[in-house]
């Protein structure tokens, strides 16, 4: 695919997140497949009985109880004890990863502000409903390996919570920058090795690497996560409109390939191509990650309430 020759480079949070788009997203909210137990008091919902503001049931008194919790009007009428429970509040982690290598730089609409759309919109909703987030970008930086530091990880941002830190993941957001390549594998071992909480995580990618995704997707698995896999690809990766003879580099490590596309070229192309998010998509389903294959063209509220919905990210 040809890398994008004008990206869309966002600058604010209107680029990333429109007032329409909010209205048409704010009453959703961060969902899992499972129960999770945090360690702060949040808006998630735990069927473990707690001493949250919400009434859940009654049980009878037992010795030691704190009498505080006597329901006194269950008394006045049976002249028996019972204990009022509620419904604790359990706090839900929600991290996003996404890939800030130069192959997410390519395509129209470009994949990567299609990417970082999708994070600030995923990251609002969390943040709206008091969930902790953080997001990771992944990809190799000249100046991280020259400094000595940590070349697979391009930056990340944790620990945000409530509507008042939506601008500091804007910023964040349009601080990114995609180049160099990834160590997708070993990326995601960092990740798996410092996130913290448990919740939902969000890998946004093309997951087009040479050194393949199994490896790190597996690292992300369990721990309590539930992992979402989006795979992000452009229009034109899907129906490429080239032709002739032409000399391919990848942007990401140099490699050269000349090439003569014609229509049985491009007929073998597009069934590779769709027998390999196949591939990805029955990998994902074999370790209890949900797996979706998207253009960059779809817009972001059908992605969120219609497809994402369905899949159970949100509610």
């Amino acid at each position: 695919m040809l890398r994008s020759e004008n990206p869309t480079r966002p600058a604010t949070i209107e680029e990333l997140l429109s007032s329409e788009l909010i209205g048409k997203i704010s009453h959703l909210d961060v969902s899992s497949r499972k129960i999770f137990a945090g360690k702060l008091k949040g808006e998630r919902r735990s069927k473990k009985r707690g001493e949250s503001v919400e009434f859940a049931d009654h049980r009878p008194y037992a010795t030691g109880d704190d009498l505080r919790h006597i329901d006194w009007n269950i008394y006045a009428r049976l002249d028996r004890f019972f204990m009022k429970l509620f419904m604790e509040e359990e706090d839900l982690s929600l991290h996003i990863v996404i890939d800030a290598s130069a192959s997410a730089d390519c395509g129209e609409p470009n994949k990567f502000y299609y990417m970082q759309q999708v994070a600030m919109s995923l990251g609002y909703i969390g943040l709206l409903n008091l969930n902790r987030v953080a997001v990771t970008a992944v990809g190799m930086r000249d100046e991280l390996v020259l400094a000595g530091g940590d070349q697979s990880i391009a930056g990340n941002i944790r620990d945000l919570r409530g509507r008042r830190r939506t601008h500091d993941l804007a910023r964040f957001l349009c601080s990114m920058t995609p180049e160099g390549g990834t160590d997708f594998g070993q990326a995601c071992k960092r990740i798996a090795m410092t996130r913290r909480g448990k919740g939902v995580m969000i890998v946004l990618s093309d997951f087009l690497m040479k050194e393949g995704y199994e490896t790190g997707l597996r690292m992300l698995v369990g721990r309590g996560y539930d992992v979402f896999a989006i795979q992000v690809l452009s229009p034109q990766e899907v129906e490429p409109d080239i032709a002739g003879d032409l000399q391919l580099r990848d942007v990401e490590d140099g490699d050269m390939a000349e090439v003569t596309i014609s229509a049985p070229l491009l007929k073998k192309y597009k069934e590779n191509l769709s027998a390999y998010c196949q591939e990805l998509r029955d990998f994902c389903a074999r370790r209890e990650i949900t797996g979706l294959t998207i253009q960059s063209d779809t817009p972001i509220d059908t992605l969120l309430v219609e497809y994402l919905r369905k899949r159970g990210l949100l509610r």
